[in-house]
């Protein structure tokens, strides 16, 4: 895979993020998550599993000698399960200096959304993802969903059910999956 590293240099104004996102493909419908939170795009490696933790937690990676907890967006937004492939992706993301690995079915672009394109989410949501979408954004004609990072990852998210690794800790399995090469092996449901 190449380099994907997106750089987050400290000298960079913010407003030169401002309205950049990076747009995702997660069961046929599109989302941003707003590019100042994007670390890095790397492809699903090993995956070690961590007990007593929600299904969409997939496990821990260790990311160049940093550990990663990994939370499979599709299952978190209660989308069915499938395999991974080779276009399956992490993005690694730096929520509140916590990072976190998004399993996402695959990565399409940076985009630039004026504010102007950006609407709030309509009144009286309903749905199991709208509590993690924060705005929609009109891209020539097609609706894209922007993700609330700070509720889908943020501290808070550690004391609910939907946290992206337990609050406690906790002992580590010993059990880890390989890098999925267009198989589900990194998918087993197993334990």
């Amino acid at each position: 895979m190449a380099d994907n590293n997106i750089e987050n240099r400290p000298n960079i104004e913010e407003d030169t993020q401002r309205g950049r996102y990076l747009t995702f493909t997660l069961a046929g419908s599109t989302y941003g998550v707003a590019i100042r939170y994007v670390i890095e795009i790397v492809g699903v490696g090993r995956i070690t599993k961590v007990p007593n933790t929600p299904a969409f937690i997939k496990g821990i990676t260790n990311l160049r000698g940093k550990i990663i907890p990994l939370v499979d967006v599709r299952l978190k937004f209660g989308r069915p399960e499938i395999p991974y492939t080779e276009r399956t992706c992490v993005i690694v993301a730096d929520v509140g200096g916590v990072d976190v690995g998004l399993i996402v079915d695959r990565v399409d672009d940076v985009i630039a959304i004026p504010d102007e394109s950006i609407a709030a989410v309509p009144e009286g949501r309903v749905g199991f993802e709208d509590r993690f979408i924060e705005s929609v954004g009109d891209v020539d004609g097609k609706m894209l969903f922007i993700v609330d990072m700070e509720v889908f990852v943020g501290p808070s998210a550690a004391e609910t059910e939907y946290a992206p690794f337990p609050a406690s800790g906790g002992a580590m399995a010993h059990e880890e999956t390989a890098a999925p090469a267009a198989a589900p092996a990194a998918n087993e449901n197993d334990g």
